[in-house]
């Protein structure tokens, strides 16, 4: 039978050591973490425990996590295996576009579990929305039987810790601030509400997802092209720019106008929320990069994501978006050599496709929608660009080593 608490976690990293790892832990539960960096699996066995401090304005909160195990996905197929038919909750924090790899480990953990276990517990804690409900879709594609009758429930969720870029070794630097929020209507009675410390149960998580998305995810990016494209190493100095704070101010502006019109969030409460993630997110203690926070920019730019996500929804509705707009150009500059998105966002720039079809490809905007044209131009100005300086061009950013 399996242990009454015992949670396999995907993806080692700092989210997943500092964040979801550091509370199921906290939580009671053992942890064994699954990663496919065989390096740091080894690691994190020979150590048996790290540490993870909690930054916040005035003081840093110190917490051991021991007791997890870890197992190589990469290698150990019949392993993970057998710890998923035999845990009570599963969680993420591997990226988006990594979810579709998981689907056969779960799949075969499920299909190895014991009937007569309560359903497990699926949450996808990952930066994009309804990431369980992907999963789910990618695990139902190999699972043989009636997923969601009998084995499996799995639930949305909205996180928020900034992990700014850490030294080498284990343990993780993060900020005190930290949210958690898990959809309630997806256990549909099938399960009881289980003990996560700090975890948020919701009965509708969409707003909460916007929110944070739009604001947080929204803010972080802005600033990390505008501060990239100006040689700027951190986040910080990015915001003590002038003009490119004044970008920032200019995207939360219209985000907040967003979430007040779509939620009916209060606007003084909203602007509350605004000031708190501009202070987070340039906390001295936790110095971010612009390299690593524009990281992954084709997923970034994408049609429900931080940029192109609230800008359409405003261009729907009539209001204004003009600063998202310009952010979403900024972004289009990003052209870090070691980031893989970027590689790929800058070949696909310079591919010679027209400036419709790389429209729709990158940001799943067409015509006919009130954003499709602004998009277009501003995506024009960038192939434009790139011809004119082909001769020359060459990175630029040049300070960010991530």
């Amino acid at each position: 039978m399996a242990s009454s608490k015992k949670a396999i976690h995907f993806g080692a990293g700092n989210i997943g050591r500092g964040f979801v790892g550091q509370v199921l832990h906290q939580s009671g539960y053992e942890v064994v973490f699954a990663d496919v960096n065989a390096e740091l699996v080894r690691a994190l066995r020979a150590a048996g425990a790290y540490s993870v401090h909690a930054v916040g304005d005035d003081e840093t909160v110190t917490r051991e996590v021991t007791g997890f195990r870890s197992i190589d996905n990469g290698r150990q197929a019949d392993e993970i295996a057998a710890e998923i038919s035999t845990a009570v909750i599963v969680t993420t924090s591997v990226g988006p576009r990594i979810l579709p790899s998981l689907a056969p480990a779960i799949a075969r953990g499920l299909a190895e579990r014991d009937p007569d276990l309560p359903p497990l517990l699926v949450i996808a804690c990952e930066t994009a929305i309804a990431a369980s409900d992907t999963l789910a879709a990618f695990v139902r594609g190999v699972y043989p039987g009636d997923l969601e009758a009998t084995a499996a429930v799995f639930a949305n969720c909205a996180i928020d810790r900034i992990v700014p870029e850490q030294s080498p070794g284990l343990d993780v630097t993060i900020e005190s601030f930290a949210e958690w929020i898990v959809e309630r209507a997806a256990l549909d009675g099938r399960l009881d509400t289980p003990s996560l410390d700090g975890v948020r149960w919701v009965d509708d998580l969409s707003p909460f997802i916007d929110r944070k998305l739009f604001t947080v995810n929204t803010a972080h990016a802005t600033a990390a092209y505008y501060g990239w494209a100006r040689g700027l190493h951190s986040v910080r100095e990015a915001l003590d720019d002038p003009e490119v704070f004044v970008e920032v101010l200019g995207v939360l502006a219209e985000t907040k106008a967003l979430l007040v019109a779509k939620y009916g969030f209060d606007a003084e409460e909203q602007q509350a929320y605004i000031d708190q993630i501009l202070r987070r997110i340039s906390n001295p203690h936790l110095p971010d990069t612009t390299g690593r926070v524009g990281r992954n920019p084709l997923s970034k730019l994408s049609r429900h994501e931080r940029l192109v996500g609230p800008a359409a929804q405003l261009a729907e509705r009539g209001m204004p978006c003009e600063f998202l707009v310009r952010a979403v150009r900024a972004a289009l500059d990003f052209d870090v050599p070691d980031d893989v998105e970027s590689r790929e966002l800058q070949s696909i720039l310079g591919s010679g496709a027209s400036d419709e079809l790389l429209t729709e490809t990158l940001t799943g905007v067409f015509p006919g929608h009130p954003l499709y044209e602004p998009l277009r131009a501003v995506i024009a100005d960038k192939t434009a660009a790139l011809r004119r300086d082909a001769p020359a061009r060459a990175p630029r950013g040049g300070r960010v080593g991530v």
